[in-house]
């Protein structure tokens, strides 16, 4: 398991994004080199882990909990013969293009150390927005994206530190429960009756859908 790039976006003005002043950061490259990663701090004030990373939409991307967004390299290989063109790393605005690791079959809470240093813990998937879609210029992007299931992962920075293309990607914790990435996903978007099982996975959940997931269930009981 390791890291094919790591990559970063810098400000982009188009026309298809409701991010502040019509920008996006979506079109990531790899960078050269070392790249720091650190905790960026709460959502709507922290933007990218990533060190040279832009978020410019601060309502719905970055922070703490959206530190890092990570990406297989066989799932852009899926959508490559499924889309009949090539997809660069990066094509889908995630910070860390991976290789030989289940991305979307991690475990919420579950740890992996990179590089100099580096802990991640993964929180939720990403919800595709019309930004992504727009950026891909695909019709109907977001609902097949959503359909196939496997959105990568977003994870928060456990401890700050430099990684770079080639680092090994090591699991050093895998919680006991069965809250995946792909399960928390589908209960966040197509199959809300999900959501009560989310709550094994306790406080490493991101915490919106923990949030989501307890109003569920005190609804239910009502």
């Amino acid at each position: 398991m390791k890291v094919l790039t790591v990559n970063v976006g810098r400000p982009k003005a188009v026309d298809y994004t409701d991010g502040a002043g019509g920008t996006t950061g979506i079109d990531k490259q790899p960078a050269d080199g070392a790249v720091r990663v650190r905790e960026p701090g709460p959502k709507g004030q922290g933007a990218s882990g990533v060190v040279g990373d832009t978020v410019c939409d601060l309502r719905h991307h970055g922070g703490t909990h959206q530190a890092v967004y990570a990406f297989a390299r066989e799932d852009l290989d899926f959508w490559e013969r499924e889309l009949g063109r090539p997809l660069a790393n990066g094509s889908f605005g995630e910070n860390l293009t991976t290789s030989g690791l289940d991305v979307s079959g991690a475990k919420i809470g579950e740890r992996w150390r990179i590089g100099d240093g580096l802990v991640l813990e993964v929180t939720s998937g990403r919800i595709p927005c019309r930004t992504f879609a727009s950026w891909l210029g695909e019709k109907g992007w977001v609902k097949r994206f959503t359909r196939h299931g496997a959105p990568g992962a977003y994870l928060r920075v456990v401890e700050p530190g430099e990684i770079r293309a080639g680092d090994a990607i090591e699991l050093v914790h895998r919680p006991d429960h069965e809250v995946t990435v792909e399960l928390s996903f589908r209960a966040d978007t197509t199959e809300r009756e999900l959501l009560p099982r989310l709550l094994a996975a306790g406080e490493a959940l991101h915490p919106e859908l923990l949030k989501d997931a307890r109003e569920y269930v005190a609804k239910q009981g009502g």
